[in-house]
């Protein structure tokens, strides 16, 4: 089917979705998690023919490893219907309400975008958050996936459209674009007269190329050139915990950290520690002039690894003066997804959850956190790190917009 014309289906579907009750919202929800549940072996054995093919070009495995799809999995896919059924309907919500010194009365309420389109890489797993949170916020959504991930994703929007038929919702509420061309997403993204946001989840260049071109409305989800600063009062075992998570636990994804920042006093004693720590997980760990100093054996980092989003078992390493200088540093090669300070100084927490601009800012924490499901929004879309009209985690609530309804008694402006 054309691109236009599955376009148009989810835009005449929208209407219908967003005036769904929340309880046909949640049965359909059900289903899907049902017919997911019965249909594992189609789903794995169409994963398994991409996983293959992904092995045959040659893909990393931190790549493959998005990409693959197993009982964990697919179990992890229903908890996180689940979840999603177990939360609060935003659509209806009066925000705000107040009356006017001429009687109006006027009430600020939240509505669903309407028609999304979905651009996204390797994760088959997003074609099922996408659809979930994009229905239960009374959205449709036009699924747009990558060729790595394509027989992964017809197979879980077939087992997703039976679904919504079991639970005789409008099925046309999700739709998936097949091509996988280049030329596929520059139509999609073009397609103002049905698609009401497209929300692109992948790579730089991806990301980049649906923003500059589109002429749909772009929420914008970043790469994770994600930080963590260890500061010279930092819990030494807190911190090697904290960075072996961050970078070893799922390296692939977009807040896994990926350059690590040692205050100059604790370098020398601290530096050695995570290397010996980092190279029994096969980390390769790419140092500053300064840092091979102390650990020669590093490789030396470019200036072009300070702005690089890695996706894999690399991490830079940078020696700083201060917390102002990682401060610094984070300002000018910060993705504005995921930073992290590890510390016991209280001051120096606050100057750095205060300075550092990024969709999250932690203390002592990893940065594998930012994720929808740890949030407790159930499931995300993407994280956003710009700042209109959602930041972060795209759940429920970053999915609707909001209109003023406003009563009167025969009222006319003098």
């Amino acid at each position: 089917m054309k691109i236009e014309e599955l376009a148009k289906k989810v835009s005449e579907a929208k209407t219908k979705v967003g005036l769904q009750s929340t309880q046909k919202k949640n049965d359909a929800l059900r289903s899907i998690g049902v017919a997911i549940d019965k249909n594992r072996k189609f789903i794995l054995d169409n994963n398994k023919a991409d996983v293959e093919a992904a092995r045959e070009k040659g893909f990393q495995e931190s790549i493959i490893d998005r990409l693959l799809l197993n009982d964990k999995r697919i179990d992890s896919m229903i908890e996180s219907i689940d979840k999603v059924i177990d939360l609060d309907d935003p659509v209806g919500k009066i925000e705000n309400g107040w009356t006017l010194s001429n009687g109006l009365m006027i009430t600020k309420i939240k509505v669903p975008i309407g028609a999304i389109g979905m651009i996204y890489e390797g994760r088959p797993n997003v074609t099922v958050d996408s659809t979930i949170l994009c229905l239960k916020s009374g959205n449709t959504v036009l699924l747009k996936g990558s060729s790595s991930a394509q027989n992964s994703n017809k197979a879980l929007v077939d087992v997703i459209k039976s679904g919504l038929k079991s639970a005789d919702f409008p099925q046309n509420a999700v739709e998936l674009i097949e091509d996988t061309s280049h030329d596929a997403v520059s139509e999609m993204i073009k397609m103002k007269a049905y698609l009401d946001l497209v929300i692109p989840r992948g790579g730089r260049s991806l990301i980049d190329f649906v923003v500059q071109n589109a002429t749909v409305p772009t929420l914008e989800t970043g790469t994770g050139n994600c930080h963590i600063f260890v500061d010279e009062s930092a819990n030494f075992e807190m911190a090697l915990k904290i960075i072996e998570n961050a970078k070893v636990q799922r390296p692939g994804t977009c807040n896994a950290a990926e350059k690590v920042l040692i205050h100059q006093k604790i370098a020398k004693i601290f530096l050695p520690m995570l290397y010996d720590k980092l190279k029994r997980s096969d980390v390769e760990m790419r140092g500053c002039d300064e840092s091979l100093k102390i650990v020669p054996s590093m490789k030396k980092a470019t200036q072009e690894d300070w702005s690089t989003e890695y996706l894999d078992l690399i991490l830079g390493i940078k020696i700083v003066k201060d917390v102002d200088e990682a401060i610094e540093h984070i300002s000018k090669y910060g993705t504005g997804h995921s930073e992290s300070i590890i510390t016991n100084d209280y001051n120096h927490a606050l100057k750095f959850t205060r300075s550092v601009d990024a969709a999250a800012v932690y203390v002592n924490a990893s940065t594998r956190f930012t994720d929808g499901g740890e949030f407790g929004f159930g499931a995300e879309i993407g994280i956003s790190t710009q700042k209109l009209h959602a930041r972060g985690p795209v759940g429920l609530n970053e999915l609707t917009s909001y209109k003023y309804v406003i009563y009167g008694e025969g009222q006319v402006r003098s």
